[in-house]
Order: structure tokens, then C-alpha cells, then sequence
């Protein structure tokens, strides 16, 4: 799918399927230096049954034209402006790290065009390490590095991938090594700097799932505790063994989560 938002190129992956109206629309926000590719089973699956599905590059990233935008709040408002740009009244958002703040953020500022939230590897702050950041500022390898062996569990680190012929850790280094010089940095700095995630959970009015890497570096679950006490009863699973990359490390789980989320609540939905 390719459309123009604020002026600018925008592609987001569909499921090889045509946009329905009278479909319900789950967007895919990725995180830092990523792109829609990290969705691939999720957006996938939910494409073939019943859904409209926009897994964005978001601007400067993938193939997406455009700067990356410097705030999380500037991604928030984004996210919106493509909804406009779709005449998509509503949607479920769906978000990872940097994507879980926008989507949290831009659910609080307009809780009436959200009906379901899924926050994955969040963390309400989000810190970035001193090391990472300069690391970023100068795109030095080394960030890449960094964020590569912090993201992966140890085990998963080694192997036993669930999606046979993917490398895991490899497929993640090069992601972010075809990005924009400068726009990991950019990135970064956005999440170190948000700092309206509990206010914005404060607003929310739709059901909300939070989905937890038992053994994540970059956003540790604790860090998600703060976040989870500010919500009104959220639906929080921990997988177990799993780091901040969830998609790649635990795609089945990860999409069982996701389906099960979007069962009850559109059974409960009045």
C-alpha cells in the first residue's frame, strides 16, 4: 500500500489484501531504526481474517519518504494524520518500544478513534544509556551493536528460532544498518525524552493488552510496572524467555496474544 501523508510518501504493508471500508483497521507502529517488516506473521495473519491491516514504515524509515520525526508526540499525531489520509475513522493500534509509546501517546490525546491498544516491550519512562546515545549521535556501528545484544534474550541469542531460515540477531543488525545516518539517533532520543506516557494512560478509554519480554534488557518489565498501575485493568502477558525483540523471538506467542486480545474484546464490545 502506498499513500501520501503530510505531503510526504508513505508505504505500509496490507497482507497482499484490498482495503475493505467496512472492515475493522489494525495498525502496526515498529520501533527504533525498524520498519513493517518486524509484523511480517502478525500483520500477515490478521490480514486474512477479518481485518484491514496498515504495518507502516513510518517517515524516514524503510520506504518511507520524509524526516524521522523527532518526538513521540509528533509520531502520535502521525499516526493520526495517516488514519486521515485513509478515512479510517478508528482503529485498533498495535505498537513495539518506540511504536508503543507513539501508539499510547496518540490513544490518550484521542481515546475516541482508538478501540483496542496492544503495547509490546513498553516501558513508561523509556531511558536510553548514555553509551547508546553517543554511540547513535555519531552513527557509530557500535550502537547498532548494542541495541543487537541487548534486544535478544541469551538463549535466543544462540538459536532456536521459530521461523525457520530467519537469523534472528542478523536480520535485526541489518535493519537497522539500512536505515537513514541519523535516524536511530533521532529515534532514541524521541523515546529518552517522552515523558507523557502515564498521562496518557490516565485518558485512555479502550481495552489494552500489554505484552512483556520475561527476559528483556531494553525495557525490562519492571520498568512497565508504573505504566500497568496507571491503566484500568489491562490484560499483561509475560513470555517466558523472550527478550525486547518479541516478534522475532516468540512470533507464535506473540500472535497468540494478539488474536486472543482482539477475540474477547470485539465480544465484549456492546
Amino acid at each position: 500500500m502506498r499513500l501520501a501523508v503530510d505531503g510526504h510518501p508513505v508505504y505500509a504493508y496490507a497482507g497482499a489484501r484490498a482495503f475493505e471500508a467496512a472492515l475493522p483497521t489494525v495498525v502496526f507502529v515498529h520501533g527504533a531504526a525498524l520498519d513493517h517488516s518486524v509484523w511480517a506473521l502478525q500483520s500477515r495473519y490478521f490480514a486474512h481474517h477479518g481485518y484491514n491491516v496498515v504495518a507502516v514504515d513510518l517517515p524516514g524509515h524503510g520506504r518511507s519518504g520524509g524526516a524521522a520525526l523527532s518526538s513521540i508526540r509528533g509520531i502520535a499525531d502521525w499516526i493520526f494524520a495517516l488514519l486521515d489520509a485513509m478515512d479510517v475513522a478508528q482503529a485498533t493500534l498495535i505498537g513495539h518500544s518506540m511504536g508503543a509509546l507513539a501508539t499510547l501517546d496518540a490513544a490518550g490525546r484521542q481515546p475516541a478513534r482508538v478501540t483496542r491498544l496492544a503495547l509490546l516491550g513498553p516501558s513508561v519512562p523509556m531511558p536510553v544509556a548514555d553509551a547508546l546515545l553517543d554511540a547513535a549521535r555519531t552513527d557509530e556501528h557500535l550502537a547498532y551493536e548494542l541495541i543487537t545484544g541487548w534486544s535478544f534474550s541469551a538463549a535466543h541469542q544462540l538459536g532456536g528460532n521459530q521461523q525457520p531460515g530467519m537469523w534472528m540477531t542478523g536480520n535485526g543488525m541489518r535493519l537497522m544498518e539500512r536505515c537513514t545516518p541519523g535516524v536511530l539517533h533521532t529515534d532514541l532520543l524521541a523515546c529518552h525524552e517522552y515523558a507523557g506516557g502515564l498521562v496518557a494512560a490516565a485518558t485512555l478509554r479502550c481495552p489494552v493488552l500489554l505484552l512483556l519480554g520475561e527476559r528483556d534488557q531494553m525495557a525490562p518489565p519492571k520498568n512497565a510496572q508504573a505504566l500497568i498501575a496507571a491503566l484500568d485493568s489491562p490484560s499483561v502477558v509475560t513470555i517466558p524467555d523472550c527478550g525486547h525483540s518479541l516478534m522475532a523471538e516468540s512470533p507464535d506467542a506473540v500472535l497468540d496474544a494478539l488474536r486472543g486480545f482482539l477475540r474477547r474484546t470485539a465480544e465484549a464490545a456492546p
